[in-house]
């Protein structure tokens, strides 16, 4: 499991920290772990030349004690402070001594910059001197954000004016959930972590790895039959989008439930039987309900009364009433994208789409329910911690993706996982999925359901 965990969770641990090491020595060996990085990526560090954008914080302290490090094994170092009159009194000694110099300009060469504006701590985006210098940044160099990208929020990955974009992320002691969550995790590149040896209490964010979706997947056993192994009911699809009752079934069938019931218009049951002959047709005993993908103006049934878990997604959001839902005795997943989870909360999508973490928590609590919000970054929230996403690739930005996932999820719910734990291990198996249906070039969401099996493997691989 990766955790990760707020700005004033991780300055408490720090504090704690200093009290008991010497003067200087967790930021010496934050600097240690960010030069270690930077060298990794360089062909070799005798020669590279290194530019260090430094704020005036402890964030530029630790660029410039990774920079002297570097500089002692023969890199040529730059540091071009946000302030001059505020830098590092130690860091930039450390730098000097090891033959590193102070420039007033980004210079227009450089095989690798250090983003060493901001620090966790920053909010709102580069005040207008650090953005003057992220865009001066040389093309060509690789570009190491060391804790976290400037200008991109640590708690929440909210970006509200310019923002620098990495290649690597150096991130000290602990993952911060705007490294995990976009817009900010779009701007991290690649995320690194170095321990510096904090102690750590329960995280704010979490993100589901191979094992821990491996240790979630149902599996039969020999008493296993279809029912025990649970029933899911799908209600979707109409004349107008009979596709989605297709695809909804064919994610439930590949989602470790016994057996699959449509539920819907006659006319779109033959579609699905003609496809999957394996659906049982017609209402019945179920363990799950998945409501809403391609309902169109169909009438949705009363399955929200049935005190078994409920899916809801799509056509079958519209007009919920979050008293119904939180009257319910039995597990609720909804799983909007940012449209209609702005809709759910009476905002514009633009809100949603620039505080999707927040967006989340907020549907959590107004419905009652766990909620799975779609996108770049797929969040799930109970009302407590925060679970993301990790798999996925923007070719999932396809019609149809997300009646699948709708079906994966609600198969999981009728196997008998929780709620979060079933969106959470259906959001990884579809992006894992769809990385493997896609290898770099466009998909269809068909193939996404077809890619199931080998993704549930891949998760049981060491």
């Amino acid at each position: 499991m990766r955790t990760a965990y707020s700005v004033e969770t991780v300055r408490a641990a720090e504090r704690e920290l200093m009290a008991r090491l010497p003067e200087g020595a967790l930021m010496r060996r934050a600097a240690a772990g960010l030069a270690a990085v930077c060298a990794g990526l360089l062909p070799r560090v005798y020669g590279a030349r290194i530019v260090l954008l430094v704020g005036p914080g402890d964030n530029g302290g630790d660029a410039l004690y990774a920079g002297a490090r570097l500089a002692r094994r023969g890199a040529g170092v730059t540091a071009v402070p946000m302030d001059p009159e505020r830098v590092h009194p130690g860091g930039l000694a450390a730098l000097l001594r090891a033959g590193g110099r102070v420039a007033p300009a980004v210079p227009g060469r450089a095989d690798l910059v250090v983003d060493g504006l901001l620090g966790i701590g920053g909010r709102g985006g580069l005040r207008p001197a650090g953005a003057a210098l992220a865009e001066r940044i040389p093309p060509g160099a690789v570009v190491v954000a060391a804790d976290l990208p400037s200008g991109v929020d640590a708690d929440t990955g909210e970006v509200a004016g310019a923002a620098v974009r990495a290649d690597v992320t150096v991130t000290f002691g602990a993952y911060k959930p705007g490294l995990l969550i976009d817009p900010g995790a779009s701007r991290a590149g690649a995320v690194r972590l170095v321990d510096i040896g904090l102690t750590l209490p329960a995280a704010d964010a979490e993100a589901l790895q191979h094992a821990d979706v491996a240790a979630l997947l149902p599996e039969p056993g020999p008493a296993s039959d279809k029912y025990r192994r649970g029933v899911v009911g799908v209600v979707a699809g109409s004349a107008r989008y009979p596709g989605a009752a297709v695809l909804a079934v064919a994610g439930a069938l590949r989602g470790g439930a016994g057996a699959v019931r449509y539920v819907g218009p006659a006319a779109v049951g033959e579609a699905v039987l003609a496809r999957y002959p394996e659906t049982l047709i017609g209402r019945g005993r179920v363990q799950a309900w998945v409501v809403g993908p391609g309902l169109g103006d169909e009438r949705v049934p009363e399955v929200l009364a049935d005190p078994v878990p409920v899916l809801v997604d799509a056509d079958g959001l519209r007009g919920l009433d979050p008293g119904a839902l939180r009257a319910r005795t039995a597990p609720t997943l909804l799983t909007p994208h940012a449209g209609e989870a702005a809709a759910l909360l009476g905002v514009r999508r633009e809100e949603v789409e620039a505080g999707r973490l927040a967006a989340v928590r907020a549907l959590a609590e107004r419905y009652g329910a766990t909620v799975l919000l779609k996108g770049s970054t797929t969040l799930v929230c109970d009302g407590g911690v925060v679970r993301v996403n990790p798999t996925g690739t923007p070719w999932l930005a396809t019609a149809g993706s997300g009646d699948v996932l709708s079906g994966l999820a609600g198969s999981l719910l009728a196997a008998g996982l929780s709620a979060p734990d079933a969106a959470s291990v259906a959001a990884y198996l579809h992006g894992l999925a769809a990385r493997r249906a896609a290898s770099g070039a466009p998909l269809l969401a068909h193939e996404v359901a077809e890619a199931l099996p080998s993704a549930w493997r891949d998760t049981r691989t060491p």
